[in-house]
């Protein structure tokens, strides 16, 4: 069996930036471990398959070792090969997916997808999340992920997390955030037990840090930056009903067919 599959640079404007994900359009599901061993020979921190549905399409998303919820920059992928490849004419397409039905519309240059809100609480710091950050962060909070505080950009390039210590967390993954110099607040996330050491731009953290920055600042549109090595731009936007617009660009770098 012959596939197509796409790699797509998401959150970004240029090749080699962004976050990596992998799109396989595919006509009816196959099954679970088929998908889970495309994702794992893919070896990114997404691979993303679709098929079309009454709504528009069902979409999946899987990292090299299992599936996820929610993930952000595989749906802004996925998008972008809809509109730009397949050559979809709407003005927005629906996805179907674990976390209930993402609309991704196209406005501008920019695919801006609505997302839940998940506003973080206030918790105690785990000792294994400080030991893991090597950084007594300023606040700790939760909601999908540990949710780490710094005073500012600086101490968010200087982390050097202990991946062992962080995959033993009970949560999802570990967001470290700060105010940023040139955009309202920047970011890094590590989610080791997913098989994602630390994720370049993580569309479904800024579920977490949008609303929360957005009570900070006192904003309700937010530029946001992820210090990963590739680096990505987010625009994020706090709606009504718990509801966040996520925005960004994606391009493509690789057109493929699989052999399976």
């Amino acid at each position: 069996m012959k596939l197509k599959q796409y790699q797509i640079d998401a959150f970004t404007g240029k090749v080699f930036k962004g976050n990596p994900a992998a799109v396989c359009p595919l006509d009816k599901w196959l099954d679970d471990g088929v998908l889970l061993s495309i994702a794992a020979e893919n070896n990114l921190s997404e691979t993303a398959f679709f098929v079309p549905s009454n709504k528009g399409f069902k979409l999946r998303w899987f990292t090299p070792v299992t599936e996820v919820d929610l993930c952000g920059h595989a749906t802004l992928a996925s998008a972008h090969v809809i509109f730009n490849i397949a050559g979809f004419a709407g003005k927005s397409v629906t996805f179907e997916t674990r976390s209930g039905d993402i609309i991704v519309e196209r406005n501008g240059s920019l695919l801006s997808m609505n997302f839940p809100s998940k506003p973080p609480k206030p918790c105690v710091a785990p000792d294994l999340l400080v030991k893991g950050l090597g950084r007594t962060p300023a606040e700790v909070l939760s909601a999908m992920d540990y949710f780490a505080v710094y005073e500012d950009e600086d101490a968010i390039y200087s982390i050097k997390p202990d991946y062992v210590r962080l995959e033993k967390l009970d949560l999802r993954g570990s967001v470290v955030t700060a105010p940023g110099k040139d955009v309202d607040f920047v970011s890094r996330f590590f989610a080791p037990k997913l098989g994602v050491p630390e994720d370049p731009v993580c569309g479904s953290a800024h579920c977490e840090l949008a609303p929360y920055w957005a009570e900070k600042l006192n904003k309700r549109n937010l530029t946001a930056k992820q210090l990963s090595f590739r680096g990505g731009d987010i625009f994020c936007e706090l709606k009504g009903n718990n509801i966040i617009t996520i925005s960004g660009q994606a391009v493509t770098f690789m057109e493929a067919e699989i052999t399976i």
